[in-house]
């Protein structure tokens, strides 16, 4: 296989970086907007509050699922052409979303469009790391990370005009000039790359490099069962055969998903060796947790901004623009400090402020001021999540050896969904809101402060962990040790990790 030789100061280097930013921008703006655009669609399509939460979960489930297998695919078939499929059923899942003439029909899109992005988001950045020369590769990864920050910035004012002036469904109509874009880059410029030790065992017929498809399979049908009942139970009672399907069905997928792991070994999605670290376990509990804290309060506060405080959903998605510059700023900040002292206390204090945040944030009200009710609560809860963020994700890399870093990362990156996923999922049924509630605000107000409650109640459970549990990670383990048992990395372990 030659070297990748790709140059970032060259027309074909330019044209790569334009194709692999605009595409991951696509899936960062959807996931900024989306909950911003709920009170809107909702009434335009008389929706119940689970009617909703599918709408956000739906997609988050099948990226959660299936990103490991989008960057396998890219490995096996070749990086480029995955990539593409990924960026044409990401768009025509999107125009979908925008036609959609009921929830139903919206819900199944975003599960196609969650099943798009599932190919796309581990393409974006693996065809940077298989084309550009070793020179200038960090080069273009980092211009990549900062312009997907700024379309995740822009995505609040972008999608709230949008939203405000014309419809809910023009944030996903926005895609479609977007993908034109990506895709006449990425065929003029973006070289075809794969992981040819994948080709080569295939050629020779050895069974020890496979999709690990059935427990991909199985990792869906666990979260699926899970999120339906915690999203139905209202609707249906939490007796209902239903409901009690989809627990059997979320308990029994999650077993035989850790059996089956287990016992694959080399070709399993996730080696379970990675958990003979306790700190890597212990740090993707952690993951779960505050991100479920983040998933439930933008939930919560983009539906209360609008239905109780009566403000647009251009001021809405404003408001919580602090967080991200927050994130952008702080985040390298934070990880030099983690890098000096370790990450114990960065990921203790974090998730305090940010509990403080969200407290101050409960006692918003109906005739809330911006600058004096809001804001104050915003940037502390945006400066705990700077404070964690980067030390998290570093953690999480040096837990295990460097040769996993790339499956490492792409499971704490699921983790990560996974927590939003199950939090806009349960809440809703621990602050008792379903049906049409959230149209009521007096309903909505008592709601939103008791999810808010349980959010701060998730980030103090965060600091808890890390106090305990959480040491300055340790160098790579010696051959001796248990951990080397695990395969080299595959070009797939090494894609898959990014995150949308």
């Amino acid at each position: 296989m030659t070297s990748p030789s790709l140059r970032l100061g060259t027309p074909a280097g330019v044209g790569t970086l334009l194709a692999a930013v605009l595409a991951s921008g696509m899936v960062f703006l959807d996931g900024t907007v989306v909950n911003v655009a709920l009170p809107r669609l909702g009434e335009d399509l008389d929706a119940t509050v689970s009617d909703l939460q599918w709408t956000v979960n739906g997609y988050l489930l099948m990226l959660a699922a299936f990103v490991l297998l989008g960057g396998a695919l890219g490995d096996r078939f070749g990086r480029r052409r995955v990539f593409l499929v990924g960026v044409v059923w990401f768009t025509v899942a999107s125009v979908l979303c925008g036609l959609a003439q009921d929830t139903e029909q919206l819900i199944a899109a975003r599960l196609l469009q969650g099943a798009g992005a599932a190919l796309l988001t581990p393409g974006s950045l693996s065809v940077l790391q298989a084309s550009f020369h070793p020179d200038d590769r960090g080069r273009a990864i980092g211009t990549w990370a900062g312009f997907s920050g700024v379309s995740t910035a822009i995505g609040p004012f972008v999608g709230g005009w949008l939203i405000d002036q014309f419809s809910w469904r023009w944030i996903f109509f926005l895609n479609v000039p977007l993908a034109a874009l990506v895709l006449l880059a990425a065929l003029r410029w973006v070289p075809e790359s794969r992981d040819e030790s994948v080709s080569r065992t295939r050629t020779q017929g050895s069974g020890r490099r496979r999709f690990d498809v059935l427990g991909t399979v199985l990792g869906a049908v666990a979260l699926a069962g899970i999120t339906f009942a915690l999203i139905d139970a209202p609707a249906r009672g939490a007796t209902s055969a239903a409901v009690l399907l989809a627990v059997a069905a979320g308990v029994l997928g999650s077993v035989a998903f850790v059996l089956v792991e287990r016992r694959r070994g080399e070709t399993a999605m996730l080696p379970t060796g990675l958990f003979t670290s306790r700190l890597f376990s212990v740090l993707n509990v952690f993951t779960v947790v505050i991100y479920a804290a983040l998933g439930g309060f933008t939930f919560f506060v983009a539906v209360f901004l609008q239905n109780v405080a009566g403000w647009s959903a251009l001021a809405t998605g404003v408001a919580l623009l602090p967080v991200t510059v927050l994130l952008l700023v702080g985040s390298p900040i934070a990880g030099d400090l983690a890098t000096r002292i370790g990450p114990r206390l960065p990921l203790t204090v974090g998730p305090v402020v940010s509990a403080i945040g969200l407290l101050l944030l409960r006692e918003v009200g109906a005739e809330a001021s911006y600058w004096r009710d809001v804001l104050p609560g915003v940037l502390l809860f945006g400066i705990g999540l700077a404070l964690v963020v980067a030390p998290l994700t570093a953690s999480v890399l040096a837990a295990v050896a460097d040769r996993f870093a790339g499956v490492a990362s792409g499971f704490n990156n699921a983790a990560s969904r996974a927590g939003g996923l199950l939090a806009v999922a349960a809440l809703p049924l621990l602050v008792g809101l379903s049906g049409t509630d959230y149209e009521r605000p007096d309903e909505l107000t008592a709601a939103y402060r008791g999810a808010l409650a349980w959010c701060a109640a998730l980030l103090l459970m965060g600091a808890a962990l890390a106090v305990v549990f959480v040491r300055r990670p340790r160098r790579a383990p010696p051959p001796s040790q248990p951990c080397q048992a695990l395969p080299a990395a595959t070009g797939r372990e090494r894609n898959s990790g990014t995150a949308a």
